[in-house]
């Protein structure tokens, strides 16, 4: 059978997104000649980037091979460990031609250079792996987490398994106001039975329910006008079952004019926010909230300075932030120290300013200032037959449809290079060459055929607790389970 993998669809992003412009890159099928040498491909990272961006390939070349390389033994990246376990928007469908090639660190076990030698052409789709740190004095605390370290414990990763945050306190704070400061908050205050038949793990569901976290405060250096969240998220926020929004109406003074002018979206998300903050909630909703046990609010104008110790000095007890001001107008407006502080009492702190990527081989150029290959529109700077897509390319910014436009733009362009001839015409061996190498290191990858039993392995854990599936956490395990 053709070795094959999965194809990634966000249905709701696909209806709005628009098809590429007439005469581009879907006219190229026609043009690729039966008598050319297949051209292999290969692409690093199997998160939505990655398969986006093999599934343009695959459509528009009659006779391209993609190989998926991943360095966890499970595909799918962002979508399996970093979107909140109550939203199973995504969908998948098989593609053929392509393969998945789990257990392989790129960088580590095989060079970039030995990639681009044994295929026509290599994209770079790895994700921004890291965290930005916040660089004040107490981020080292016990109970000061990264976000992303904690969205990776409740979903599964396994380099966060051992994570075990401390929920016993009253209090957390987040900073940050992205949709991903918005989904560790929903998960922090979602009632637990709401989340046992999803797929978070049953580790974190067992403190989870232990929790006794009732408020959250969601900080931003910032005002209402600049947050980075999605209308969706926020609405998911305010809607949460057995929670109440605090937000202080004077955060808001003079908005209502000012909004006049933004784009819809910006409009749309504002206007939700003023909304919240400043009219009585109806009959209804003001029943909701009366019986509400848990709190949750957006602090703005606010910057981390210092995390606050405990009077053991043992973990974290509160947060000092320095208050801000607005200089300039609109999303370019920038935060400026005012000279007051104010300290905030918490017993958790989950920084969630932004996420960053690493450079993954020597041979790869790598911006360390704005964490992204240099790059033009996904080809690699000086680097013929090299590309990126997704944030490695542009930065950890966007949604989900955002990465796929952005992987089918990278892909477009390797098709244009591939039909001009600026790519390596004669054969190239692909994943055979690849395999030898790593076969002599020690490295066995993972196939699709074996993410399929590990697959079947998680939904049969699962089913007896109601649950879609039960992730397996422990690499050694999962190897164990495919006899190795």
């Amino acid at each position: 059978m053709a070795p094959r993998c999965w194809r990634w669809w966000h249905w709701s992003a696909w209806r709005r997104t628009r098809p590429p412009p007439a005469g581009s890159t879907p006219s190229f099928r026609q043009q690729f000649s039966t008598q050319e040498q297949p051209p292999q491909i290969c692409v690093v990272g199997s998160g939505p980037a990655g398969f986006y961006t093999a599934q343009h390939l695959l459509k528009h070349h009659p006779r391209a091979h993609v190989d998926i390389y991943e360095k966890q033994l499970v595909p799918f990246g962002l979508v399996r460990f970093g979107v909140a376990p109550d939203h199973p928007e995504v969908k998948t469908a098989r593609l053929d031609r392509c393969a998945f090639r789990g257990n392989v660190v790129v960088g580590r076990d095989v060079a970039v250079s030995e990639l681009r030698a044994a295929y026509h052409a290599v994209v770079l789709s790895y994700g921004a792996e890291d965290h930005q740190a916040l660089e004040i004095p107490g981020e080292e605390l016990p109970g000061v987490f990264s976000a992303r370290a904690f969205v990776g414990w409740y979903n599964g990763l396994p380099e966060n398994r051992e994570l075990a945050p401390d929920l016993s306190c009253d209090t957390a704070v987040i900073l940050g106001q992205g949709n991903v400061a918005l989904d560790v908050a929903r998960i922090l205050l979602t009632p637990p039975e709401h989340l046992e038949k999803t797929d978070i793990t049953e580790a974190a569901l067992g403190v989870l329910r232990q929790s006794r976290v009732k408020t959250v405060w969601i900080v931003g250096r910032r005002g209402p006008m600049q947050v980075a969240f999605t209308i969706k998220e926020l609405r998911e926020m305010i809607q949460l079952p057995g929670t109440r929004p605090i937000l202080d109406p004077a955060d808001f003074l003079g908005l209502q004019d000012r909004i006049k002018e933004v784009p819809r979206q910006r409009k749309r998300l504002t206007e939700l926010l003023l909304r919240t903050a400043t009219e009585k909630p109806g009959v209804e909703e003001a029943a909701r909230q009366a019986l509400a046990s848990r709190t949750w609010g957006l602090r703005f104008f606010r910057s981390p300075q210092r995390v606050l110790p405990s009077p053991d000095g043992r973990r974290v007890a509160g947060i000092r932030l320095a208050v801000t001001r607005l200089e300039g107008v609109g999303e370019a407006a920038r935060a400026a120290p005012t000279g007051d502080t104010e300290d905030l009492p918490c017993g958790l702190v989950l920084s969630s300013v932004g996420y960053k990527s690493r450079p993954i081989d020597p041979s790869v150029p790598f911006d360390p200032k704005l964490g992204v290959i240099p790059n033009m529109e996904g080809r690699v700077i000086d680097v013929p037959g090299l590309y990126c897509s997704g944030w490695v390319k542009r930065g950890p910014k966007g949604v989900i449809a955002t990465t796929m436009t952005d992987s089918f733009l990278t892909g477009q362009m390797l098709m244009q290079d591939l039909k001009a001839g600026l790519l390596p015409s004669g054969p190239r061996p692909g994943f055979a060459a690849i395999e030898a190498l790593l076969s002599s290191r020690g490295v066995r990858p993972v196939s699709f055929s074996d993410w399929e039993k590990l697959d079947a392995e998680e939904v049969s854990r699962g089913k007896g607790a109601g649950k879609p599936r039960e992730k397996l956490l422990d690499p050694q395990e999962m190897l164990r389970l495919l006899g190795r």
